[in-house]
């Protein structure tokens, strides 16, 4: 197995780093080592939408349709308000 050093890190991510091992409760190792696997796409990719991807295109065409027939109202100008 390979081993790494890494040389002046910048402060401030040393710190993202720090923080982001705690979110995990790993080893600042394996939080290092994650990270580096899905930025080189050799891992999962962590989903960043805070889980509203899951909610995204589920919907079936019948229930579009019956979204699109209970908004249609929506549409209709009154023109007696636009007067």
């Amino acid at each position: 197995m390979k081993h790494l050093s890494i040389r002046n890190l910048p402060p401030s991510l040393g710190s993202a780093l720090e923080q982001e091992k705690q979110r995990r409760g790993e080893s600042l190792n394996q939080t290092v080592i994650d990270l580096l696997s899905q930025s080189l796409g050799l891992g999962p990719q962590r989903s960043r939408d805070n889980g509203l991807g899951s909610m995204a295109g589920t919907w079936t065409e019948q229930d579009f349709q019956e979204f699109e027939q209970a908004v249609a109202i929506f549409d209709a100008v009154d023109p007696e308000m636009w007067q």
